[in-house]
């Protein structure tokens, strides 16, 4: 299976895109990645010998965080994101990762690839650490701003498809992010949408208040991209500064700092457990095509686990099984 990386894109990039796919390309020997920018700035993270299943191919340009996506996705065509989006269009490569514009991303995803045949709005679907035995994926969190209700249910079909598939989990708990609990509560947008939720052959637990979703009380989340995106960087946030203020007081003094040495294993896997780099990143669902989205700020860590994350992708056929779904809808 060949992976397309937009060795560009990222704050990080190319050293983090490079060392990232270097340390993937080793562990599995059944992945051509494919890094995709401007090669020589590529070649000088690359320390010889290359292993056998990389490849360069060149692209000139590079769409910058300050690019308006659409514009810069139909202007920049020999941009490095463009260039991968389009191998996957052209069956030349299986899938595609960026750590670069997210609004750039979506829309190669859409102007380049297309959607999936019956699938009526993609949603950017990240995981997010939570305190519960699973991950959970949320859907969607900034694709379709204004969605109706026959868009949730699609959400929510490629969801579980995408749960199971990829992160392993069996008849994956879905709640739809609302002010309440209550089967009424909520705009009507979510009110026309319980109801339609509910009739479906899934394990729906209801409506889930924010405050809950940390807690890992269901394992998909349904919303609109607005209030979704709302989350997601509350969650971001609300990680760095709780753990911006835990670094603080533990360096306070001596009496802390060794306080802080004997929580040091705890504190360690707390770090891990709602780290974003373990999960790598964000699929686009619902376009026809293996998307994924990697962090802004995406180290090399989170990049190999992006490729990783494609490759069960690819392995367990989540695109070929969401399509089947919309199909049997018809």
């Amino acid at each position: 299976m060949k992976i397309a990386l937009d060795a560009m894109g990222g704050d990080l990039a190319p050293k983090s895109t490079v060392e990232g796919a270097i340390a993937a390309a080793n562990k599995f020997s059944d992945i051509q990645i494919i890094l995709v920018g401007r090669s020589e700035e590529i070649k000088k993270y690359i320390k010889d010998p290359i292993p056998s299943n990389i490849t360069i191919h060149h692209a000139e340009e590079v769409i910058k965080t300050e690019d308006e996506p659409v514009r810069a996705v139909r202007r920049k065509k020999d941009s490095s994101l463009v260039v991968a989006a389009q191998m996957v269009k052209n069956k030349e490569a299986d899938a595609v990762i960026t750590a670069g514009n997210t609004g750039a991303f979506m829309a190669a995803g859409l102007l380049v690839a297309g959607r999936i045949p019956g699938i009526e709005r993609p949603a950017l679907a990240p995981v997010l650490p939570t305190l519960g035995e699973n991950s959970l994926l949320v859907l969607d969190v900034g694709a379709n701003m204004d969605p109706k209700a026959e868009h949730l249910v699609q959400y929510t079909k490629m969801g579980k498809i995408y749960v199971e598939q990829v992160l392993g989990i069996k008849n994956p708990r879905i709640g739809l992010l609302n002010v309440g609990t209550e089967e009424t509560k909520g705009n009507e947008l979510m009110k026309s949408t319980y109801p339609l939720l509910k009739e479906m052959p899934i394990n729906f637990v209801g409506n889930v208040e924010a405050r809950d979703v940390p807690n890992g009380v269901c394992d998909v989340l349904i919303t609109d991209g607005f209030s979704g995106n709302v989350l997601l960087k509350l969650t971001e946030g609300l990680a760095q500064s709780i753990f911006g203020v835990l670094k603080k007081e533990f360096t306070k003094n001596a009496i802390t700092k060794f306080a802080a040495l004997l929580l040091k294993p705890s504190l360690q896997n707390l770090k891990k457990q709602m780290d974003y780099t373990e999960i790598g990143g964000a699929p686009l669902l619902g376009v026809d095509g293996a998307f994924i989205k990697a962090h802004g700020s995406s180290d090399a860590k989170a990049i190999m686990n992006a490729i990783f994350q494609a490759r069960l992708f690819l392995v367990n056929g989540v695109l070929e099984k969401i399509a089947n779904a919309v199909e049997c809808d018809k």
